[in-house]
C-alpha cells in the first residue's frame, strides 16, 4: 500500500480505511471476469482480494465500527466458495502442465481418467460461485462496505498516531506465527536450550511425518499468510530488514503451500483410484512423494532459522523500529 504525498497517513484508523478500500477494490475489479469463467487468473486475484479484505477487516475491528453485514464471518463464507473452485483450478493446472507431462503414456490415460472428473467436479463449483456473486450475502456485504468507506466510522482507538501502537498491532501476529507448534514438527527437543533438526532423512521418514503432522504443518502455513498479509499493509513505514522478513515469511507459506498441495492432490486421486492408485499410477505416486521430499529440505533450511533465538530477537526488534521520516 503506498502513501501519496498529498495524504500522509497519520492515524491507524486511516490506514485501516485505506486497506479496507484497496482490497475491496481489488475484489470488485476481478468479479466480471470470474462470472465469466474465462480466465482461472482472475479468479485466483478475486480470492487473493476476498482473503485479503478479510484479514484487514478481522485485524482492524478493535478500532472501526463496520456494518453487520460485512463481518468477518460474511466475507469468509465468500472466500471459501471462491476457494472451493480455487482449488480445483490448482488442482487441474498442476496436474495437466507439470505431472500429466512426465508420465508413461499408460498413466496418462488413467490420469485423463481423472481429469474427466475433475472438470465435473468444476463445472459444479463454478455455478455455485456465479450463486454466490449474485445472493444477498455478497450484495449486501459489498454495498456497506461502499456506504461505510464514504464516511468511515471509528472507535476510539483508531485516532491514535500509527506509530504509537504499529508494534503493539504486529507483533501479537508474530507471536502466533513463532509459537506455533509446526516449527517443532520432525525435530528432537533435548532440554530447554536444544533443538536438533535431523536433515538426513529418507522420503519414507518425510511421508511418515506428513502422514501424522501434516495439518499442524498446514496451519502454520496460514498464519504465515496472515502475518504476511499484516505486514505487508505497513511496508513504507519500514526498511530493508523488514521486507526481507516479508520475504522469507511468503517463501515459508508457499513452501508449505506446496505439501499441501501435492497432498491434496494424492488425496483426491486416492478417492478416485482408491487401492488401485499406486499400481495404476506409480510414476505419479513417486513424483509426488519426491515433490515433498525437496519441499520438505528447502523447509528445514528455514525453520533450523526460525528457531534460532537470534533470528526470532532480530524479527522482533525489526518491528520494534519502524522508521518515519
Amino acid at each position: 500500500m503506498t502513501v501519496s504525498a498529498e495524504h500522509e497517513v497519520k492515524s491507524l484508523g486511516e490506514y485501516a480505511c485505506l486497506a479496507i478500500k484497496k482490497h475491496l477494490k481489488k475484489t470488485l475489479k476481478w468479479e466480471s471476469e470470474v462470472k465469466q469463467d474465462k480466465d482461472p487468473e482472475a479468479l485466483h486475484q478475486m480470492r487473493v482480494g476476498i482473503r485479503r479484505l478479510r484479514t484487514a477487516i478481522s485485524r482492524f475491528d478493535h478500532f472501526l465500527k463496520l456494518p453487520k453485514a460485512a463481518s468477518e464471518k460474511n466475507i469468509g463464507k465468500i472466500g471459501r466458495r471462491l476457494g472451493t473452485l480455487r482449488d480445483l483450478d490448482v488442482l487441474q493446472e498442476t496436474l495437466k502442465n507439470i505431472y500429466l507431462p512426465n508420465l508413461p503414456p499408460k498413466e496418462q490415460k488413467y490420469l485423463q481418467v481423472a481429469l474427466e472428473t475433475l472438470d465435473k467436479q468444476r463445472d459444479k463449483a463454478i455455478v455455485e460461485v456465479k450463486a454466490v456473486l449474485t445472493n444477498e450475502l455478497y450484495q449486501s456485504c459489498v454495498k456497506s462496505l461502499k456506504k461505510w468507506l464514504e464516511s468511515p466510522e471509528y472507535k476510539p482507538l483508531a485516532s491514535l498516531a500509527v506509530e504509537i501502537v504499529l508494534p503493539d498491532l504486529l507483533l501479537p501476529e508474530l507471536s502466533l506465527f513463532l509459537l506455533h507448534p509446526a516449527w517443532l514438527v520432525g525435530t528432537q527437543v533435548k532440554g530447554v536450550d536444544k533443538i536438533i533438526v535431523p536433515t538426513d532423512w529418507q522420503p519414507t521418514q518425510v511421508e511418515q511425518q506428513l502422514a501424522s503432522e501434516g495439518k499442524i504443518v498446514h496451519d502454520l502455513r496460514k498464519q504465515a499468510k496472515c502475518l504476511r498479509y499484516q505486514m505487508e499493509l505497513f511496508t513504507e513505514l519500514y526498511g530493508d530488514s523488514y521486507k526481507g522478513y516479508i520475504a522469507e515469511v511468503k517463501r515459508i507459506q508457499e513452501i508449505l503451500g506446496s505439501i499441501q498441495d501435492s497432498m491434496v492432490l494424492d488425496e483426491w486421486l486416492l478417492k478416485i483410484f482408491k487401492s488401485g492408485l499406486k499400481s495404476k499410477l506409480p510414476t505419479l505416486t513417486n513424483l509426488f512423494v519426491e515433490n515433498r521430499y525437496q519441499m520438505w529440505q528447502e523447509w528445514q533450511s528455514l525453520q533450523i532459522k526460525y528457531l534460532l533465538p537470534e533470528t526470532r530477537k532480530d524479527f522482533h526488534l525489526t518491528i520494534l523500529n519502524p522508521q518515519f521520516s
